[in-house]
């Protein structure tokens, strides 16, 4: 009984990455306008655990930037509350700090 519930999670979450992959790759809307989108809904939702993910996901493919991600901190803080703005910048600056020390990290060792 076990194995047929198992083969179940493994073609739903296949399905599910499939479907995401496709609602990414569509044209009309560029990948920066896609991640601004689902920040805005995250925040406002207070879906924090998610809001991580996609904040380290659009600053490593640089869909976003620092700055914009700054940007987006100062603009959702004042839609959403100061509350979910204060944890918003405290998440965007712990992000920017870990990828600018893994960057460095990697010079190191390259160097």
């Amino acid at each position: 009984m076990t194995e047929p519930a198992m083969e179940t999670v493994d073609s739903f979450g296949m399905t599910a990455e499939r479907a995401f992959a496709d609602l990414w790759s569509r044209g009309v809307l560029s990948a920066k306008e896609r991640h601004l989108l689902l920040l805005g809904l995250l925040v406002g939702q207070g879906i924090d655990d998610q809001l991580e993910v996609r904040l380290d996901a659009a600053l490593r493919a640089g869909d976003l930037s620092e700055s914009e991600l700054r940007e987006v901190v100062v603009f959702l803080t004042h839609y959403a509350g100061w509350t979910r703005g204060s944890r918003l910048n405290n998440q965007v600056e712990d992000l920017i700090e870990a990828v600018r020390r893994g960057r460095s990290g990697r010079r190191d060792l390259g160097g």
